[in-house]
């Protein structure tokens, strides 16, 4: 007897997948038939969807809402697609594009208006998605062009930081003591102190200048 499953996946935990679960109760998925991820479509090595796959048998039904929530690369989901329908056997209907429904026109040219309206919609997503990158990359881009910093803020080195390393390498302060005080973590002082020392013959050399000019 063929069985009835849904596929849900959403890009982080920090998403709601609610309308996609809605979607599967709305066609009678039963619930332990509901698959559902919670990270990037990059691939298909999702441990609910390999799941899926394994449990999935020829005649069954896959219910997806969209055909980004099974996959975001284009040559991917093409792939995933024929494994699904042609190894397996199984057919599939995409929610919001009644054309990607393979129970429907099983006939020669039924076959290939599916796959037609798969190949333009995956291009359309994956070129959209490389679009998105590239205006995001050119906000990033204009933003450092105008001076903005990203990242966390550079922690202050303090004033008497040249005492506090000398403290400390002559066995007066622990380094605990030395981290309380610079508030900075071990990695951060030893690259703070590389480069203060990097700077402290330019400032010497500095200061010599200033006093000869005197």
């Amino acid at each position: 007897m063929a069985n009835i499953y849904g596929y849900v996946r959403v890009s982080s935990t920090d998403q709601n997948e609610d309308r996609q679960l809605l979607a599967m109760q709305s066609r009678a998925v039963p619930e332990k038939n509901i698959y559902t991820d919670k990270q990037s479509g990059r691939d298909f090595n999702r441990p609910q969807y390999q799941k899926l796959l394994k449990r999935m048998k020829r005649g069954d039904l896959l219910y997806v809402l969209s055909i980004d929530r099974l996959g975001r690369n284009y040559e991917d989901i093409l792939a995933q697609w024929r494994v699904l329908t042609k190894e397996i056997g199984i057919d599939i209907c995409v929610l919001d594009m009644p054309l990607l429904d393979t129970r429907n026109g099983k006939d020669l040219m039924g076959t290939f208006i599916a796959d037609l309206v798969l190949q333009i919609l995956s291009f359309v997503a994956q070129n959209e998605r490389e679009n998105i990158k590239k205006r995001q990359a050119q906000g990033i881009a204009a933003a450092k062009a105008k001076g903005v910093k990203f990242g966390r803020p550079e922690i202050a080195v303090p004033e008497d930081f040249g005492q506090i390393v000398k403290a400390w390498e002559g066995g007066q302060t622990p380094l605990p003591a030395v981290l309380k005080q610079c508030g900075m973590s071990e990695a951060t002082l030893y690259r703070r102190l590389r480069e203060y020392r990097l700077l402290a013959p330019r400032t010497e050399n500095k200061k010599a200048v200033k006093r000869s000019t005197f």
